[in-house]
């Protein structure tokens, strides 16, 4: 049996070739068979067509002349003498000295020292060497009177004096009356309080301070006659009244 002779090779351009014709065959098969084609179908069609025999005349042109492509050319690999270390011989950069800037001179004290201006409402009158940071009021006296009597009563007055030139603001009068059964009334210039017998007269707010080298003056009413009820006592922080006899 004779063998088969070998059909030859289709090259890409052929085949490219065939596509083209089959595809306007096809297309005139199909805008023939329709009887409502406009020209502008047939102008698509024909455009169309003119790409594509377009195109497969430029691919068939490229491949028959390869020698017309850019050649792509690639960068040599770096020989292993290049990749290595840096040859001994060669002197190493030194680092340069930076460049000295002149020394600023520091300024001279005197000239940044400047006097501190004076506090406003600080006092500059000198302290007395002999004056003390605050001065000790004096002792108060008291001096006991009795004012006026009645059949069952009587009143009596205590002037409190300050000699000193200090006000004292707190003080204590105490008077002690001979029986528990006395009672005091009417009050004028403290607040009072008792214990037993003993009664105990204290500043009434700022109006029983003693200013200095002034006096306030007590008053109060005993309910009993002077010959039986006089008080016993009678003292102002401790001392005794001036005045007082009993």
């Amino acid at each position: 049996m004779p063998a088969t002779p070998p059909q030859p090779r289709r090259t890409v351009a052929i085949i490219l070739l065939d596509r083209i014709v089959a595809v306007g065959t096809t297309a005139r098969r199909v805008l023939t068979g329709r009887d409502d084609v406009s020209r502008a179908t047939w102008v698509a069609v024909i455009a169309a067509l003119g790409v594509l025999v377009a195109t497969a005349v430029s691919v068939i042109g490229l491949l028959r002349t390869p020698e017309k492509l850019t050649p792509v050319t690639l960068d040599a690999p770096p020989s292993t003498e290049q990749v290595g270390t840096a040859p001994t011989d060669t002197p190493r950069a030194q680092a340069r000295p930076a460049a000295s800037s002149p020394a600023t001179s520091a300024p001279s004290p005197t000239a940044s020292t400047t006097a501190a201006p004076p506090t406003v409402g600080a006092s500059t009158r000198p302290t007395p060497s002999g004056a003390t940071a605050s001065a000790t009021p004096a002792a108060l006296t008291a001096d006991f009177a009795i004012a006026d009597t009645a059949l069952l009563s009587y009143g009596a007055a205590v002037t409190i004096s300050n000699p000193g030139s200090v006000p004292v603001p707190q003080w204590t009068l105490t008077v002690t009356l001979p029986r528990e059964s006395l009672r005091v009334s009417a009050v004028e210039g403290a607040r009072v309080s008792r214990d037993g017998a003993v009664w105990t007269f204290v500043p009434d707010g700022g109006a029983g301070q003693v200013a200095g080298s002034a006096s306030v003056t007590v008053t109060f009413r005993v309910n009993g006659s002077p010959a039986g009820a006089a008080p016993e006592a009678c003292a102002i922080d401790g001392a005794a009244c001036v005045g007082f006899s009993h």
